[in-house]
């Protein structure tokens, strides 16, 4: 079955227009909960209940209410948390031992957009089939149970507090950050009053800075995807590292006392060469847009290696199949399933600083091994629907690119899951030659979306 509504990661898009408007969030509410109903009905007549945590975009009251009204219909209780990292509520969620929950965020996205991401009873992405089922119940009229049958909505108060003392568990207890200087970049998002207190609970002397979200500023010029204020604020404080999430919580990127940036190929190989020194690492999950330096450092390791599609369900799914624990995407998505069932960026800087602590290295030693290959990347809009692969003259470019790399790099093409446009990345050396490439094909890309 295709799917209509929903991308790698839920379903997203600008407010306002389809699918983020009050009336398709309704019917996705009350879509989704009568999958969970019926679902939970096989389970000897459990209620299904699910908890609703966001961001801090303004959009997220409208959506908010609308998801809260649909689920009620359809006989679901609702627990409200109100802004709350992703792998918050993936947690929450498997720890009060609900039906489901509900995340409204759009990640990295300026605060225009929105979106909507779902996690089952057990803290993980819902599956590709249930989200199939979703869709194929969002083509029925939408309905209300009778009084009695509807579903109750509640608070729950303490969502960041239990929360807060998950992710200082996933950090060794026999050790602390007492003695380091840390700045916090929570983005303006979800985070912003949650990380600064976990590593300030931990020891660490923390400056927090995009902790101050007014519904419009997330992730503007703060956060994982604009480091350079927090380059700007290392330097200036001396600090020791630097700490950035996203607007939901789920990416890092570290930035060192140089004002060095870390991307999460390099974290991901610092934790993975740390652990190897101290256990078993059976294999590491990437992407294809993984940086092909992390596939050979690990082998040389003896670290097996395997790419997945990009999305970190994608990762997920490969290191469940391969029963691994470590994965990631160099956007700063780590995965650790021995600490939690999704990527998390609060968690992911404590097993990064658990690294730094336990190995007494600075992060750039940890890494100096690891000599990444140039990457260009090229976001080339097109309409939505555009079938790239139907082009010859875009094929014709990237196999140009190819015979020009002979086997010293890597060309990907790739549709967005979360924009429309087409992601166009040529890896290799030099870097002139790898730019030239890159900008050959967007070009080939741009006349074909335009004919």
């Amino acid at each position: 079955m295709s799917r209509s509504h929903f991308g790698t990661d839920g379903v997203r898009g600008t407010v306002g227009h389809s699918p983020m408007t009050a009336d398709f969030v309704l019917r996705l509410g009350y879509a989704a909960g009568r999958v969970l109903a019926g679902s939970m009905q096989a389970r000897a007549g459990a209620h299904p209940s699910v908890l609703i945590g966001k961001d801090t975009r303004i959009s997220g009251y409208m959506i908010e209410a609308a998801l809260e009204a649909g689920f009620s219909a359809a006989g679901v209780d609702v627990l409200l948390c109100g802004p709350l990292p992703t792998p918050g509520v993936a947690y929450l969620t498997r720890a009060l031992r609900l039906s489901a929950g509900v995340v409204i965020s759009a990640s990295h996205n300026p605060y225009a957009d929105n979106g909507i991401k779902f996690f089952s009873g057990s803290g993980f992405k819902l599956p590709d089939a249930v989200e199939q089922e979703i869709e194929r119940a969002l083509e029925s009229p939408i309905g209300c149970n009778e009084s009695a049958k509807l579903g109750r909505a509640r608070r729950v108060d303490d969502a960041q507090g239990r929360y807060i003392e998950f992710c200082k568990s996933t950090f060794p207890g026999a050790l602390d950050l007492k003695g380091m200087r840390l700045i916090v970049d929570c983005a303006h998002g979800a985070a912003y009053n949650v990380a600064p207190q976990v590593f300030h609970e931990l020891g660490a002397d923390v400056t927090a800075i995009g902790v101050t979200p007014d519904g419009f500023n997330i992730n503007d010029m703060f956060g994982a995807t604009a480091p350079q204020t927090l380059v700007d604020e290392v330097k200036h404080r001396k600090a020791d590292l630097g700490i950035a999430l996203d607007g939901d919580g789920d990416r890092l990127v570290v930035v060192d006392r140089a004002g060095r940036v870390y991307d999460g190929d390099q974290l991901l190989y610092a934790v993975a060469k740390h652990r190897a020194t101290r256990q078993s690492v059976k294999g590491v999950a990437g992407t294809v847009m993984s940086n092909l330096a992390l596939e050979r450092a690990l082998q040389r390791m003896g670290v097996a290696f395997a790419r997945a599609k990009v999305g970190d369900r994608y990762v997920l799914e490969l290191l469940r199949e391969r029963g691994w624990d470590l994965g990631g995407e160099n956007s700063g998505h780590i995965i650790c399933l021995d600490k939690h069932t999704t990527g998390d960026g609060i968690v992911s800087a404590l097993q990064v600083l658990t690294t730094v602590r336990e190995s007494g290295k600075a992060l750039s030693e940890l890494v100096a091994d690891l000599v990444m290959f140039p990457q260009v990347l090229l976001n080339v809009a097109v309409p939505k629907g555009f079938d790239w692969k139907r082009h010859p003259a875009i094929a014709q470019a990237q196999d140009a690119a190819e015979r020009a790399l002979d086997g010293k790099g890597r060309v990907l093409l790739r549709p967005s899951g979360t924009e429309p446009v087409l992601r166009v990345m040529v890896e290799g050396e030099p870097r002139e030659a790898i730019e030239s490439a890159a900008q050959s094909i967007a070009d080939s890309v741009r006349k074909a979306a335009a004919a």
